[in-house]
């Protein structure tokens, strides 16, 4: 059965079997121009970019790869943290025909280089920031890269900022000289006629690198149907009225599928403004949104948790904003009930992932919603739960199963693994689902519930242990912060639970004491056999704690 069946409980303001126009994204981007060119689309630390000084940026760009041959197909690459030009060589790209891939600034040379050869970038834009040059740089030199371009961080500031920047800060801009295969992003934005390619909603548009649990990862295929129907998606959630009205907290990097879609792609659709912050800084993020008014952000759970912690909270006016919404992991509950009761602003839980450009459900932004869900369906989108053991069944009625999702905004497939679509993808009732690898539930309004991933459950001695589940009671304790499950090698039932955290500041508390008081609170088979105390556990690029991470440190 699919969700679409409660329809009659559905909680979000437009209707669940609401069916949206794709289009180019550069078509869609144009259609909110001619509303209002001088609008706001970029805040970034004091300087205001509107919607046309970013269209004309991504003309200029997309004029410029003509120009150096890219054509309608060709990989071109972004490197870079939250900065104006991203924007700008984003849509820029799209508009010369070209495929986006986007890679994380943390990358390491090798991880860069792995992904460049596997996609096929032929041109990688990056910032004069010494690490990012250092390393993109070295790509170009040991790969099939063509062209490097580098953008100036001091002429995306205001312009005292820029000055004080070449002047009084040299180290932090990167020495290097330019040449045929390394261009300024002047230079790379030439005046003229744009050129003459026809792009469609059919079209590839982008390639999002999954970390999967194991080996290599896989770039998902995205379309500009895709891309431009999720957008909407996320659209059609809110309930406050003149979505261009809104200015959204860009603290999440944009280089990730969550914030490509839930904050670049809905602000460009809707007209509305980003706040931006080229990385995750407390103390920042706080000050901008209080500065420009945000009304609504997008974040992980660890930047709730940040928030929480900081000194400056209880100085910081947080009045504008509507709502924050969570994903990318899940919202330990204590976090949950302490920042809305702290702050006074709702806080809601989503879920998405990067085969599905984004977004697939949300709590609603206002009235009825279930803590601890992921919420209800975005509009048009389906999912069915399949028996855990066998994918090519459903779950027995009322009882978990792998979510699987069918939708406008589902991925194409893997770039050259065609291999992997039998275990991506399954037909039922002549539907195509993609497989999501979580365990979820559904009630009876439609809201789902995630229990686990099923490659993180562990085996003990025959029984399945869902990590999340222990998580969620240790996190009960007021003296621990954050929480990682994971199984540990057993010689007598294969595998048992293991626990690591943190503790708030000042906590005293051994790991005897939390094991004991966890083991009392939970199943025998879901004991842990340790909990070990650490300063610090490891988290993802976007800052969601790193479950197979810890496991390969660990194991």
């Amino acid at each position: 059965m699919t969700v679409n069946s409660v329809a009659t409980a559905y909680h979000h303001p437009t209707p669940l079997d609401t069916q949206f126009e794709p289009m180019a994204l550069p078509a869609m981007l144009e259609r909110t121009l001619r509303k209002n060119p001088e609008a706001p689309f970029l805040h970034f630390l004091g300087r205001t970019y509107s919607y046309a000084q970013i269209h004309q940026q991504a003309q200029a760009f997309a004029r410029g790869l003509a120009a150096i041959g890219i054509a309608k197909g060709d990989r071109v690459g972004l490197f870079l943290p939250n900065v104006p030009i991203y924007a700008a060589a984003y849509y820029g790209a799209m508009m010369a025909g070209a495929v986006v891939v986007n890679f994380s600034p943390l990358y390491s040379v090798e991880e860069l280089a792995w992904q460049v050869g596997d996609s096929g970038t032929r041109v990688l834009v990056t910032l004069d920031v010494p690490e990012l040059y250092r390393n993109a740089h070295k790509v170009l030199e040991t790969s099939a890269l063509e062209t490097l371009v580098v953008g100036s961080l001091a002429d995306m500031l205001p312009w005292y900022k820029g000055i004080a920047l070449k002047l009084l800060k040299r180290s932090q801009i990167a020495d290097f000289a330019y040449g045929a295969a390394v261009k300024s992003w002047a230079a790379m934005t030439p005046a003229g006629a744009l050129p003459a390619v026809e792009v469609t909603p059919q079209d590839l548009a982008l390639l999002q690198y999954t970390g999967g649990t194991t080996g290599r990862p896989k770039g998902a295929m995205l379309g500009h149907d895709q891309l431009s129907v999720n957008a909407q998606q996320v659209a059609a959630l809110n309930p406050f009225g003149n979505p261009a009205g809104e200015c959204f907290m860009g603290a999440l990097p944009f280089f990730h599928v969550f914030a490509n879609t839930a904050l670049l792609n809905h602000a460009m659709v809707t007209g509305a403004s980003i706040a931006m912050v080229p990385r995750f800084e407390t103390g920042q993020v706080l000050e901008t949104i209080q500065r420009y008014r945000c009304t609504g952000f997008p974040g992980v759970p660890t930047m709730f948790q940040a928030i929480l912690d900081h000194p400056d909270l209880p100085k910081t006016d947080l009045s504008s904003l509507k709502v924050c919404i969570s994903g990318g992991a899940p919202m330990p509950g204590p976090v949950h009930v302490r920042f809305e009761e702290t702050t006074g602003v709702r806080l809601v839980e989503g879920y998405g992932l990067t085969e599905s450009a984004g977004v697939v459900s949300a709590n609603p932004y206002d009235g009825f919603r279930k803590r601890g869900t992921i919420g209800q369906l975005v509009p048009g989108t389906e999912v069915v739960l399949l028996d855990k053991e066998d994918p090519a069944k459903r779950a027995p009625a009322g009882e978990p199963g792998e979510l699987a999702v069918h939708g406008p905004q589902v991925m194409r497939g893997y770039w050259n693994r065609p291999e992997t679509d039998a275990e991506t993808f399954v037909e039922i009732a002549g539907k195509r689902y993609l497989r999501t690898g979580d365990v979820a539930r559904i009630d009876g309004e439609g809201f789902l519930e995630i229990v686990d991933r099923i490659k993180d459950m562990i085996a003990v001695g025959g029984f399945k242990v869902f990590p999340s589940v222990v998580e969620d009671v240790i996190l009960e304790h007021p003296a621990v912060k954050e929480a990682l499950v994971i199984g540990v090698p057993d010689t007598r039932l294969g595998e048992v639970p293991r626990a690591y955290v943190t503790l708030h500041e000042g906590a005293r508390v051994t790991g005897e004491e939390l094991a004991g008081w966890l083991n009392a609170k939970i199943g025998k088979h879901e004991r842990v056999d340790r909990v070990v105390l650490r300063e610090g556990l490891p988290k993802t690029m976007i800052g969601k704690l790193d479950r197979k991470t810890l496991r390969a440190e660990v194991l």
